[in-house]
């Protein structure tokens, strides 16, 4: 989620520099986003209710997107009209494009809890059939990009077959705790053929709103049996989804009574659960709730991965682990990420009753570039044939590794810049203060000694609770990546 910037100071430097020349090949490239970063004024709200889960006023808003650009829409048309006679053989049907558009599903107005890119088409013979898609393709936000290379980067070093999973030869389980409008697990399942997702949420209002306004698959929605919803996916869902809608499994479920009564055994587990006050509830990270302790026992033991999205705070509390009063508003999760990363850690690697007596795993944390966020990594994969293993190996292994996943999924992004360690880089930032330097990397602001933001990010964000007060990163394709390893919880956390 992202909220509202507080100040005008700060929203004068919301948007990114149009100085970029190159061409830039990723549809959700952070540099699009000034298309969908404005108020909710800007765009056209096109939902709105309220929630009866704790999440507030829900809305979805929307905003023109200048990709792709009109010449490409007749492409698309003949995809969509080849698609049509693939499902129905012997008929055929013209469709058109109205264009592509963000789709940004908001809490409580100010907070964006998750940005899509979204296609409207219309069959010709019926005009006012009008179906919208979300684009699988497109991650519209740096975190879900950070955790879904530093998770596969995971998942490959601890030498899991990803290629046949890739392409389909053998299945690879995935539960998605936290659905927002459904980009992650929507990416997973079309670039992973072999994926089965799981997704869990607790809000059924979040769940129609992606769907009926984000264009997430209708077909996914299970009952509490575990049931679908639907018997058979509809015309447009065969059309636009070519089956990547029969790998996906949408749960409206607190998350701790679905991992209690599932007995899937996941792969993978990605966390990215916040309420509309901007909270990650207590049950999802206290290391003696049943949440944690079930989630390990549903964690493939040999090379079961756990991401979890969490708002970053170590450069910002005081030397005392305090934080200081200038942030005491703005943080709301920030000074849990310690206590989280260890519970996270403690539970589903470092102790005998989830790894048989050894210590058999790994947990880091990863920074993510441009907005003020942590993914943390907990994997069973590492270790698991003993011995010691150090930083620099670890983190060289997941850089080798990151360059495999970029050539077998191929990436729209690198994902080797999620994960590599970035060389200093000298630029323009702004401080917390409003005040502008020009400073080294990890230098802080001269006038109230702050970290600097990038200049063309907001202050505030769900994504990262204070994008002003995050490290410099200024120079495009170098992002200083720092892992944090926990192999030792009392000196890392």
């Amino acid at each position: 989620m992202w909220r509202r910037a507080g100040c005008s100071s700060v929203r004068n430097v919301r948007r990114l520099s149009t100085t970029v020349r190159r061409r830039i090949e990723d549809e959700g490239d952070w540099f699009y986003s000034s298309e969908w970063w404005g108020s909710e004024s800007d765009g056209n709200t096109i939902l709105r209710s309220i929630s009866d889960k704790g999440n507030g006023v829900v809305s979805v808003v929307a905003h023109h997107s200048s990709r792709p650009s009109e010449v490409y829409w007749p492409v698309m048309e003949r995809w969509l009209q080849q698609r049509y006679a693939e499902t129905h053989p012997g008929h055929e049907r013209k469709f058109k494009v109205l264009g592509y558009q963000w789709r940004v599903l908001r809490f409580n107005d100010n907070t964006r809890q998750s940005t899509a890119k979204i296609l409207a088409a219309y069959p010709e013979s019926e005009p006012g059939s009008i179906c919208i898609m979300q684009q699988p393709h497109c991650l519209a936000v740096p975190y879900l990009k950070s955790m879904v290379s530093v998770g596969l980067a995971t998942m490959a070093s601890c030498n899991y077959d990803l290629t046949n999973a890739v392409h389909g030869k053998k299945n690879m389980r995935i539960l998605c705790i936290g659905h927002g409008g459904g980009s992650l697990p929507l990416f997973l399942a079309s670039k992973i053929q072999g994926a089965i997702v799981d997704i869990v949420e607790i809000d059924p209002l979040v769940i129609s709103a992606s769907i009926q306004a984000m264009g997430f698959p209708g077909f996914s929605v299970m009952t509490q049996s575990g049931e679908r919803v639907f018997s058979k996916p509809d015309t447009m869902d065969e059309v636009l989804w070519k089956g990547i809608h029969e790998r996906l499994s949408l749960y409206q479920s607190d998350a701790e009574k679905f991992i209690l009564n599932t007995n899937n055994v996941y792969d993978m587990i990605f966390v990215d659960a916040y309420d509309g006050h901007d909270i990650f509830p207590r049950t999802l990270w206290d290391p003696t709730s049943l949440f944690l302790k079930a989630l390990g026992d549903q964690l493939h033991p040999e090379h079961g991965t756990v991401v979890v999205n969490l708002h970053s705070d170590s450069d910002l509390l005081n030397p005392d682990g305090s934080v200081p009063s200038v942030l005491e508003h703005t943080l709301p999760m920030g000074r849990y990420v310690s206590a989280v990363g260890r519970a996270y850690k403690d539970v589903l690697v470092g102790n005998a009753s989830s790894c048989k007596g050894e210590d058999s795993g790994l947990g880091f944390t990863v920074s993510v570039p441009w907005v003020c966020n942590t993914s943390l990594v907990v994997s069973r994969g590492f270790g698991m044939n003993g011995g010691h293993y150090n930083k620099d190996m670890i983190l060289n292994t997941l850089i080798s590794k990151s360059i495999e996943v970029d050539h077998v999924l191929s990436l729209p992004f690198s994902c080797l810049q999620y994960v590599k360690r970035g060389s200093e880089v000298r630029g323009v930032g702004y401080c917390l203060c409003g005040q502008e330097a020009h400073v080294k990397h990890r230098q802080g602001c001269m006038a109230c000694r702050h970290h600097l933001s990038h200049p063309g990010l907001p202050s505030q964000s769900r994504f990262g609770t204070r994008a002003a007060v995050q490290r410099v990163r200024v120079a495009a394709g170098h992002y200083s990546v720092r892992l944090n390893f926990l192999e030792d919880p009392k000196q890392n956390f």
